[in-house]
């Protein structure tokens, strides 16, 4: 469960607000990663609540995974009194997140130029699908960015461009909003003023195929989608063994190839002078692989992993997510966090959720509290910015906030 804030180590976001304006994954995951970090992070939903609460099947999880440790106010921006409201609370914030499309904030009065007016120190954050360019006006999803920038086409084969199994541009995103938001916060320390932050879906994809594009520079040789790639080495597959099941091995160096030929027995293999080193063994793939998808098929995954792991070589199972819930080194990190659930037919059961997969003096950021209800923390913080009972309660009859 959240852990207790008065016995917590501080956190070294503490003391910023955050005030974001977001929804899907890309801005939340901005306001996610600053608020595990320690920040105040706000997030303001319409009234009728961020739709991700209520999506199902693979959005089943956005809302529980991408909003924990934030604080929840629900505004209508349609109306002059909401409108007034979120103003005055996004002028108090240090750091301003938004994923809108373009226009969205400013017929508002929510946009960089009219909030910087207010709160000059302050640190906008535009999370978008293009950085400004032709592009910029077009509708952008994951999904969109992947096939356009070149990564459906290395994941999936030749002709069946294959998106990547997780929102992985918009997660990268939002971390990216997260760095370029305290970059900017380092340089108010000096200047004293804050800036506008763009970080956006296509730049995002585009660096994740900027190996592949260096490839095409370096050798002149276009890069072929992953399942028909010219491997780098000559062991480095998912083999299909015993039983029916199934394991990665990986053996990525000449060193490794002794190691690996001597746990396995596979003298006659390491002593072949067409495997003498790790260019050769990768001229020979089209007969050696096969060779060893025969001999490697002969054992039980299990079998299998124990020898790669005494023996340091690289080797993976073929997991599935859910599968995780049980994995015992994330049991044995503390990997993994409870929280309980805000909506849904689940809501009120506890779930675990993964943490940010990093440490800080020895600890990972955690879970301070749990995905907010809608509206939550309205009236907390309606009275931190000085509204008084009457003027809550006038907004509220209003359905200006929830």
């Amino acid at each position: 469960m959240p852990s207790n804030p008065s016995t917590a180590p501080r956190l070294p976001l503490e003391g910023l607000r955050v005030v974001e304006f977001t929804h899907m994954v890309m801005g939340p995951t901005c306001g996610m990663v600053l608020a595990d970090l320690g920040a105040e992070v706000i997030k303001v939903e319409p009234v009728e609540g961020d739709r991700t609460r209520h999506l199902l099947g693979a959005g089943a999880g956005f809302f529980p995974m991408f909003n924990r440790n934030k604080k929840s106010i629900a505004i209508d921006l349609r109306k002059r009194q909401g409108r007034e409201v979120a103003i005055r609370l996004a002028s108090s914030a240090d750091v301003v997140v938004q994923n809108f499309k373009p226009g969205v904030m400013a017929k508002y009065g929510l946009d960089y130029a009219a909030l910087s007016r207010l709160n000059e120190r302050m640190v906008y954050v535009n999370h978008t699908g293009f950085l400004p360019g032709p592009y910029e006006h077009r509708t952008a999803l994951d999904e969109v960015v992947q096939m356009m920038g070149g990564l459906a086409y290395m994941t999936g084969r030749s002709g069946d461009p294959l998106r990547a199994g997780s929102s992985v541009n918009d997660i990268m995103g939002g971390m990216f909003g997260a760095m370029g938001a305290m970059a900017a916060l380092m340089q108010r320390q000096q200047t004293g003023l804050g800036q506008e932050v763009d970080s956006a879906l296509f730049e995002n994809n585009v660096f994740l195929v900027g190996q592949h594009m260096m490839q095409y520079a370096v050798t002149g040789q276009p890069a072929a989608p992953m399942p028909e790639r010219i491997s780098s080495w000559a062991v480095y597959d998912v083999f299909d063994v015993k039983d029916g099941g199934q394991i990665f091995l990986a053996v990525v160096s000449d060193a490794q190839w002794q190691v690996f030929c001597d746990a396995m027995g596979y003298a006659d293999l390491n002593a072949d002078p067409r495997h003498a080193s790790n260019n050769d063994r990768v001229r020979q793939r089209a007969t050696l692989v096969p060779e060893l998808r025969r001999r490697l098929g002969q054992h039980r995954a299990e079998e299998l992993a124990a020898v790669f792991e005494r023996h340091g070589l690289p080797f993976a199972p073929i997991a599935r997510p859910e599968q995780l819930f049980d994995d015992p080194h994330l049991t044995a990190t503390g990997g993994l966090a409870e929280i309980t659930l805000p909506d849904g037919e689940r809501a009120g059961q506890v779930a675990r959720t993964t943490l940010l997969p990093l440490r800080m003096d020895g600890k990972r950021p955690g879970v301070r509290s749990d995905p907010p209800r809608l509206g939550q923390h309205t009236e907390q913080l309606l009275q931190g910015l000085g509204y008084d009972a009457g003027q809550i309660q006038a907004l509220l009859e209003a359905k200006a906030v929830v």
